[in-house]
């Protein structure tokens, strides 16, 4: 009988932290909820919850905001990938948010070039969860935070240090001795961080659902993002989009963990020794070398992504 079995993150068992960044304080993002499912993340918060640390070459994670609740001006050094679970959600970026935006409906997925502040915000009307894949098991070491996000917080009560961990004055904390608060970015270090277009943002990196879903229709899953995807780059990691039309039950396996994440329906996993139902929001890690198949459990539209890490750097992400 084998050790191997798959580990389940179920959506209803996610464990948020409220307190994960420095804008956690800051007024129209103080009610988000950050959530670190595969790996360690890039919360500066010691409560952050981590699901499953088995290292992936790339972490997995989710935001939840309420509505008009938004995601504070910040870059990474390593990919950063987001598909919307549910709701409506504004993703905008450059040095003040100005450069351009797109709106994102459920299913759509957005690959966004390292090196330029994004942001994002929950326009619809109800709670709203989006799914992040970042490149990497360290996530590139931390987030770097557009500097009048940390003035900001800054007014609110919050710090952070240069060793990358938050302090809150409203709890009577202080920088620990020997301990700096982060440097703002100078005037110079900026202008590494570029105001790309809308077409350089959008044309190369966002795919909308419907699309996707059509591309899968002749049997053969889309090949999301990859050295041959629709999304071409190569940040680490590949991701696919398998529907009911392109789910085959013949068994698979890789030589790295891979996960896979519901969109829409429900989704039967089998292994040799067991099987288990997903639901959307749930998440599967799946070991290496684990034979496995997922097809739909039930009739109606039925949608999932599929990660797997590759041997490619985990970024920078190769516009172009």
């Amino acid at each position: 009988m084998t050790t191997l079995a798959p580990q389940i993150v179920r959506y209803g068992e996610l464990k948020p932290c409220k307190t994960a960044f420095i804008d956690a304080h800051t007024p129209g993002s103080d009610r988000k909820e950050n959530f670190t499912i595969i790996g360690g993340g890039v919360s500066e918060s010691a409560d952050q919850h981590v699901h499953i640390n088995t290292p992936h070459g790339f972490n997995i994670g989710a935001a939840g905001q309420p509505p008009k609740c938004r995601n504070s001006l910040h870059s990474h050094r390593t990919a950063e990938v987001f598909f919307v679970l549910s709701g409506r959600w504004r993703f905008f970026w450059g040095r003040r948010g100005t450069a351009g935006e797109v709106v994102l409906e459920e299913g759509d997925i957005i690959n966004i070039p390292t090196g330029i502040f994004r942001g994002f915000e929950n326009i619809g009307t109800d709670y709203g969860m989006i799914m992040a894949i970042l490149g990497g098991d360290d996530a590139g070491g931390g987030v770097i935070w557009a500097p009048q996000v940390i003035e900001d917080a800054a007014d609110h009560g919050l710090v952070l240090g240069e060793n990358g961990k938050l302090y809150d004055s409203k709890k009577g904390e202080t920088l620990p001795a020997g301990v700096g608060p982060m440097k703002l970015l100078t005037d110079d270090e900026l202008v590494g961080y570029p105001e790309l277009t809308p077409m350089q943002v959008v044309g190369w990196g966002v795919r909308r659902y419907w699309d996707m879903v059509a591309l899968t229709s002749g049997g053969v899953s889309c090949k999301v993002i990859g050295e041959t995807g629709i999304i071409r780059d190569r940040p680490g990691f590949e991701v696919d989009l398998v529907t009911r039309a392109s789910a085959t039950d013949t068994p698979h396996s890789h030589d790295r963990p891979s996960v896979l994440m519901p969109m829409r329906g429900h989704w039967r996993v089998t292994w040799p020794d067991g099987s288990d139902t997903l639901a959307p929001g749930d998440t599967m890690s799946v070991p290496a070398g684990l034979p496995h198949a997922a097809v739909p459990s039930m009739t109606g539209e039925a949608s999932l992504y599929h990660v797997v890490g590759t041997n490619d750097p985990a970024g920078p992400s190769l516009m172009g």
